[in-house]
């Protein structure tokens, strides 16, 4: 049997075969020149710097043709890993470890009845929310040749798969990796949606395993369906994104409608070839289905030519009902193979196809509503403070009345903020309720910007349901209070009736402002405290976490994420980010998705068994002043007047902001400084020069606050902490000394913030290791030594990106344009980076 060390070599062989037909012996012997001589100085423990020298005299063409070869070795290697883990849970014996029946059973052990477990599971909900971000660079052309690769690894041993592989590998080395031309929001969600087609392909399996491990688990049947919902931002969220326009958002809910029909017409006359029993030869047949020969087919029929038209339809009822005379007819085969996946998949999808969220900033929807006040005849809206804005906002929203006049149209920015909300409410009338998600509100401060939300949707006629996003430390700090003060309002709690609070907590800018550790114990102090309010005031309520792919944005494993929840906290369930270049690595493979879906779940479930378990007080006040420590910390760092400059030589950040990576510019408004660049670029800038700083600074000083023998009994003891420190260990592990000096080559003469920062990461690993009594990821030998075997192989990209900012910078400061050949190497070795680390932001 085939073993991962095996696919790697022969994926690795037939690259070489295709890269020296395609390029020459010549080239074929400068790419192996260089993998030879970095692999013999890492294992020999020597340093890389005389790398540096020998890139350095190679001409770009040949730059761009290495990075190249090495960035499509590691994207063939990521699909082998990838096929490995499945293949090791595949042939694992027992229940699949992280998988739905070993989240029953650990239901089970926990006391949980029948009854009780199957309340819990229908009382959750994990919402998978698809958002766009600078972190997929891959055309989709590329993903569909990865695509296909994946698919043959199962039998790459035999020579036809091996000849159609090495097919796709030669298209791949001839085609152009990378768009040509900035994406607009348009191909962000074509793109980004197009994974909920495979998505789809694989719910109706999990909802029989779910029913089945139930039945194996409790002894009993079990009518449960998936907790699971799909959600996008895409082409909804308008914070910051000039290119997301009312008229965007309006198409992107007909895409979502369309698309969603597409798939279930053709799911539907798949089913139709396969229901063909004739009513002569049933034994029964349910009296709503008398009349027609082939009852079943003739229900299909009607309801296909209803979804091809664009008129309101409901399928997932009536998909119930075929399901469910089925079985009254003895059915019961049919039934479950040829009618439960269409049922589930109707249920997933409607005619909406996914959620769309709109987002917008808290002083952009402000500021209409300050404009609605003055021309309604109350100016001084956008000066008062906030308890007169929350008296007015409160009386007017005892009114039924429209604050526009008939026939009066506001100014274009009232415009840009009423137009979406407009497009949601045609959305709905349309493709039903489930078509518009939530309304979330960045950088929510106060009270008076969720009930501004609530006057924008009265003055449409559309009823939204705002969701704060906290963000900041101190708006994280501020949270619970605001939550208490909203949910006492009665017109907030009208509104609200009996639908779940939703409350997003960010990541990204938490740690951008306060640093690594204090930002996970704001987080987590915030989710206690909120979830301590709803309770309180008898609402129910869902975190929905705003994750990043990298340890920097909440990222990591996301079952260590999920358990790490602190218990008692997860109420009607989670929403979750998923986004960039993990949509890819999770959602283009049926088998991937499966697996992938699987463990949220798993996750969820176990996380949401946890009863509540206050902290000891001791816990608290020791982690307060390890997380004030470490702010003063990091704050110290990036609030040094050198570091702007400093992180702007050191990191490709102004190439990521001039590339054409995303339709979202990598900055807010206003000058560049380090407050307006976007969380994002921010994570992503670290991980291209490997110093990962993002994902541990300050945790040094904060376990020095803490104390080794605390440090180490909350490890064992407290799973925030737990989840917390095994991420900074994985961050740490996949960052890279040696390379990181080689970006510190760039960095102003004289700076010693380099030196600074190399030093806090070598005292933080000492004291990760103390508290783990282990070096990094002993406990992970498989993963330390996939690092450890890709290290010498992306370190040239490093070393060729070194070279060709160099270049580029020169040219800059020669007054000279960088021309589009050098232009396109830098952003290949920035995609070649996030393929050898498997991170990009």
């Amino acid at each position: 049997m085939a073993t991962l060390h095996d696919d790697v070599n022969r994926l690795g062989r037939l690259l070489g075969r295709v890269v020296q037909e395609q390029e020459g012996a010549a080239f074929f012997a400068l790419l192996e020149d260089v993998r030879t001589q970095t692999k013999a100085l890492r294992e020999a423990g020597l340093d890389t710097a005389p790398l540096q020298a020998r890139l350095a005299s190679v001409s770009l063409a040949e730059a761009e043709g290495l990075v190249r070869a090495f960035s499509l070795y590691f994207q063939l290697v990521n699909l082998a890993e990838d096929h490995e883990r499945l293949r090791r849970v595949a042939e694992a014996p027992g229940p699949r470890r992280q998988g739905l029946e070993d989240a029953l059973r650990q239901l089970a052990a926990r006391g949980l009845s029948a009854d009780a477990a199957e309340a819990l599971v229908a009382g959750v909900e994990l919402g998978l929310t698809f958002t766009a971000h600078p972190t997929e660079m891959r055309r989709r052309t590329v993903r569909e040749h990865l695509a296909a690769v994946a698919r043959e690894l199962g039998t790459l041993a035999t020579p036809a798969s091996e000849e159609r592989i090495t097919a796709h590998v030669e298209a791949l080395w001839g085609t152009l990796e990378l768009e040509r031309v900035e994406p607009t929001v348009r191909d962000e969600v074509v793109g980004g949606l197009g994974y909920v087609a495979v998505i789809a392909s694989v719910l109706p399996a999990l909802e029989r395993e779910l029913r089945a491990a139930f039945r194996r688990v409790f002894g009993r049947e079990t009518a449960l369906e998936l907790p699971l919902a799909l959600c996008s931002w895409i082409g909804g969220d308008r914070d910051g994104n000039p290119n997301v326009t009312a008229e965007v958002t309006r198409e992107t809910f007909g895409y979502h409608a369309a698309s969603a029909r597409t798939l279930l017409r053709a799911a539907i006359t798949e089913a139709y070839a396969s229901l063909s029993q004739h009513a002569v030869r049933l034994a029964r047949v349910p009296p709503e289905l008398a009349g027609p020969p082939e009852p079943w087919r003739a229900a299909l029929f009607l309801l296909h030519e209803e979804l091809g038209g664009d008129g309101p339809v409901e399928p997932a009822p009536r998909l119930a009902a075929i399901e469910r005379t089925l079985h009254a007819s003895g059915q019961h085969r049919s039934a479950e193979c040829f009618a439960l996946p269409l049922r589930v998949t109707a249920r997933a999808l409607g005619v909406h196809f996914v959620s769309l969220d709109i987002r917008e900033h808290s002083a952009v929807t402000g500021a209409a509503v300050a404009e609605l006040f003055r021309r309604a005849g109350r100016g001084g809206y956008a000066e008062a403070d906030e308890p007169t804005r929350r008296a007015w906002l409160r009386a007017e929203l005892a009114t039924r009345r429209p604050m526009l006049a008939v026939g009066e149209v506001g100014s274009e920015a009232l415009l840009a903020v009423l137009e979406p909300l407009h497009a949601a409410r045609d959305a709905m009338a349309a493709a039903g309720s489930r078509a518009f998600g939530r309304y979330v509100t960045s950088m929510s401060e106060e009270v008076s910007d969720l009930l501004e939300v609530l006057v924008l949707g009265r003055e449409v006629g559309v009823r939204v349901l705002p969701v704060p996003l906290f963000e900041t430390r101190e708006d994280l700090a501020r949270a619970p209070e605001v939550l208490r003060e909203v949910l006492a309002l009665p017109e907030y709690r009208a509104h609200l009736g009996d639908d779940v609070q939703e409350v997003m907590i960010g990541y990204s800018d938490s740690n951008k402002d306060a640093g690594f550790f204090a930002a996970h114990w704001s987080l987590h102090q915030a989710q206690r405290r909120v979830a301590e309010v709803c309770r309180a005031a008898g609402v129910r309520y869902r975190f929905f976490h705003g994750r990043g792919t990298s340890i920097g944005r909440g990222g990591g494993p996301m079952v260590r994420g999920l358990l790490g929840q602190p218990p008692g906290t997860i109420g009607a369930g989670l929403r979750i980010t998923e986004q960039g270049e993990a949509l890819a690595d999770k959602y283009s493979h049926p088998e991937r998705a499966r697996r992938n879906l699987e463990q949220a779940l798993y996750g969820l479930l176990v996380a949401a068994a946890a009863e509540p378990e206050p902290l000891p007080d001791a816990w608290v006040e020791a982690l307060d002043r390890a997380a004030e420590a470490s702010v003063r910390a990091y704050r110290s760092l990036v609030e040094d007047a050198e570091f702007l400059p400093f992180f702007e030589a050191v990191t490709p950040i102004n190439e990521i902001a001039r590339l054409r990576i995303a339709s979202r510019p990598v900055r807010r408004p206003g000058a560049a400084t380090l407050q307006n660049l976007r969380a994002i670029p921010w994570v992503m800038a670290w991980t291209q020069n490997r110093a990962n700083l993002p994902g541990w600074y300050g945790l040094d000083t904060a376990l020095a606050a803490l104390g080794e023998p605390l440090a180490r009994e909350l490890y064992l003891r407290a799973p925030l902490f737990r989840a917390m420190l095994d991420n900074a260990q994985l961050s740490l592990a996949t960052s890279d000394a040696g390379i990181f000096r080689a970006y510190l080559g760039l960095a102003p003469e004289g700076s010693a913030l380099g030196a600074r920062i190399l030093e806090a990461r070598e005292r933080t690993e000492r004291l990760v290791a103390d508290v783990l009594v282990a070096p990094l990821l002993a406990g992970e030998p498989a993963l330390a030594r996939s690092i450890a075997l890709r290290n010498p192989y992306v370190e040239p990209i490093h070393r060729l990106q070194v070279e060709l900012l160099r270049r580029a910078r020169a040219r800059a400061l020669a007054g000279e344009p960088v021309d589009a050949e050098l232009e396109r190497a830098l952003l290949l070795s920035i995609h070649g980076i996030a393929a050898g680390v498997r991170n990009a932001g």
